[in-house]
């Protein structure tokens, strides 16, 4: 028997890990988008930074080679990041934005199939979306531009329906309600621990190439 397999860390971590600026920053990126933890930011971070650090090596000769331009710039094209006849100065100044946009979280909240992104993701983990007619369970996968145009719902579910809030409490059912409460809220921690769980496992087979 080898030796038992390392799953490979899929980011890097930012270098001014306690800069405040910069923790302000992601924290306003990731409550925009509703996103799971840092790490689903880090991820988007680092693909940005390898592919600056690709079009530095070519701009500056030290890897001349037309067909890795173009093939930089095709793939950022086909998910709608950046136009087909961008150059390779414009891929310097990709922006967070510009990726997090085309994951599948903000798409189907963009398209009006949820009524916040925290909503589509839960749509989305818990199997009320599909790509192509299939389902799609990762919030974070990234869509091409084609991709979006099949974007609908797995399972039929109205988002829209106007819920009725609840009578206010009568001083006397005051502490029920409080209890009711936390156990709502615990529950809400159960549902979100069992999509990180199963967001994880869908990484690890994609990995294994499951």
């Amino acid at each position: 028997m080898g030796a038992p397999r390392r799953n490979r860390t899929k980011f890097d971590k930012p270098k001014d890990i306690w800069n405040l600026q910069r923790i302000n920053s992601d924290n306003a990126l990731k409550n925009e988008y509703a996103l799971k933890n840092m790490k689903e930011l880090w991820k988007v971070q680092s693909n940005i930074s390898r592919v600056r650090g690709n079009v530095r090596l070519l701009l500056s000769g030290s890897a001349p080679n037309k067909a890795m331009e173009s093939d930089i710039i095709a793939s950022l094209s086909k998910y709608g990041i950046v136009s087909n006849t961008a150059k390779l100065d414009d891929l310097l100044d990709l922006k967070v934005n510009s990726f997090l946009e085309r994951r599948l979280q903000s798409i189907v909240f963009r398209k009006g199939m949820a009524r916040s992104m925290r909503q589509a993701r839960q749509l989305i983990t818990h199997g009320f979306i599909s790509v192509n007619g299939k389902k799609a369970s990762r919030p974070g996968r990234m869509l091409t531009s084609e991709e979006e145009q099949h974007v609908s719902y797995y399972r039929q579910i109205d988002v829209n329906v106007n819920v009725k809030p609840a009578p206010a409490p009568k001083p006397a059912a005051q502490e029920v309600a409080e209890e009711a409460a936390q156990v709502h809220e615990s529950s809400e921690q159960i549902e979100e621990a069992k999509e990180e769980v199963a967001e994880e496992r869908a990484e690890e087979k994609e990995d294994k190439g499951e």
